[in-house]
């Protein structure tokens, strides 16, 4: 086993890095992953809202988001389980995306053909089938992308990734609502179920990743049945952790999972508050949906592309620290913009630029970071792990964040946000100076 050293490539080597075909894959599959999210919150809330949903049923409708936090529950299954006759045709990973954006597309036209004013409840039942199957896409896809790319590809595999969920997001938010209101929510939702269609091709005409240390195919199945059960649930449930706290001991463990919690606090917080905030400041709807939706999202695609770049260069761990140093400046950017007279658009513009690039530079470094922890052996478990807990401490957080703003003032409450990404540097600074273990089999081809 080996320490992590950061590699150290040209910025030409590192920017050619975006022309493999697995990078082109990558984003595919990103757009696919990023795809339902929406359709199941933002946007379905806004239907609920147009057929006189209340708002507290709509508000509980954004419980099925747990999903996506607990996923962690069920990896061992995506990890270890095959599919009868599908793993064995597409193999372990690609069985399971298929199967899953299956599962998406089904859900997607279930909606399309229903009515929530008539049947509430059937609606709550399709979206919650999308929000698994979504969610059981995402363990799937973030197996393969980290199993599918060597080391130092994991920025872009990164960056991919998120280019192609941002993309995603804006058509299943701005292209659905758009497809709403010029014929109709049945062909929103028919649009949005075809275009799952992304995800399936290029699960079929990806390579399923060579480099898998799982034996979970070719277990002993000899024993009683509870022999073969324990069996199973040490390898597939318990196996993830041990291993995790076996390769980095279980202090420098503990150092790396409070990293991982801490690092996206920030952002989430603040996050919770920004569109108050914009509103607060008198900025119009079309005026936030302008630089937000519109300009914020280029620039968030563009952060994502450099720090692709910069992983590969300098390595993620040295760029986590550009990227929280961004992150912290961006919210107290959002401070000063708080105490203008009069920032304009022009001001709007600037800070959620800002914003927006630090994200999805910071976003594409976490996600290398991450995927450098994982072992190939568990791979869909131990990547579930991990990003099931960075948003946890966030959200619990966040639920804060209004009393603060009500308590002191925007501009305390920015300066607020910015000092939460201050115990995340100074961990990340230590885990630099010391270095963890590779992951077994960690070096790809």
């Amino acid at each position: 086993m080996t320490t992590e050293v950061a590699p150290r490539r040209s910025w030409l080597q590192a920017l050619a890095t975006y022309r493999r075909p697995h990078i082109f894959a990558m984003l595919c599959l990103g757009f696919s992953a990023g795809l339902p999210f929406l359709l199941v919150f933002a946007t379905l809330s806004a239907w609920l809202a147009q057929v006189d949903v209340s708002r507290t049923m709509i508000g509980l409708f954004s419980w099925i988001g747990i999903t996506y936090s607990i996923k962690v529950f069920w990896a061992p299954v995506v990890d270890r389980l095959p599919i009868p006759l599908l793993t064995r045709w597409l193999g372990r990973r690609r069985s399971w995306m298929l199967l899953a954006q299956f599962g998406v597309a089904t859900g997607l036209l279930g909606l399309a053909t229903s009515d929530p004013g008539v049947a509430l409840e059937l609606v709550a039942w399709l979206a919650l089938l999308v929000a698994f199957s979504s969610a059981t896409q995402d363990i799937a896809v973030d197996a393969w992308r980290i199993e599918a790319a060597p080391r130092d590809e994991q920025g872009a595999m990164a960056a991919a990734y998120q280019m192609g969920y941002r993309i995603a997001l804006l058509v299943a938010g701005a292209g659905a609502l758009f497809l709403a209101a010029e014929y109709s929510w049945m062909v929103a939702y028919t649009v949005m179920a075809a275009c799952m269609g992304v995800g399936v091709l290029t699960s079929l005409v990806i390579r399923e990743p060579a480099a898998q240390a799982s034996v979970a195919l070719n277990e002993p199945m000899d024993g009683s049945a509870l022999q073969r059960f324990a069996r199973w649930f040490y390898t597939a449930v318990a196996g993830p952790f041990v291993d995790f706290f076996a390769r980095n001991g279980v202090r420098l463990g503990i150092i790396i999972l409070a990293f991982i919690g801490l690092f996206r606090v920030t952002d989430i917080t603040m996050g919770v508050m920004a569109n108050p905030f914009y509103l607060d400041m008198g900025y119009t709807l079309k005026e936030i949906a302008a630089v937000a939706k519109g300009f914020g999202v280029l620039m968030t695609i563009f952060g994502t592309i450099v720090g692709g770049v910069v992983v590969a260069r300098i390595g993620a761990e040295r760029s986590l620290v550009l990227g929280g140093i961004f992150v912290i400046l961006t919210n107290l950017s959002f401070a000063l913009l708080a105490v203008l007279p009069d920032p304009g658009v022009a001001g709007l513009t600037m800070v959620i630029s800002a914003d927006n690039f630090s994200g999805g530079f910071a976003g594409t470094a976490f996600i290398a970071y991450l995927s450098g922890l994982t072992n190939v052996a568990y791979t869909a478990t131990q990547y579930a792990l991990f990003s099931s807990l960075f948003t946890l401490p966030g959200k619990l957080i966040a639920g804060g964040s209004g009393w603060v703003v009500d308590s002191f003032s925007y501009p305390v409450f920015f300066l607020y946000t910015s000092a939460l990404g201050i115990p995340a540097l100074l961990i990340i600074s230590y885990l630099i100076r010391h270095p963890r273990v590779s992951p077994q089999g960690d070096e790809k081809a």
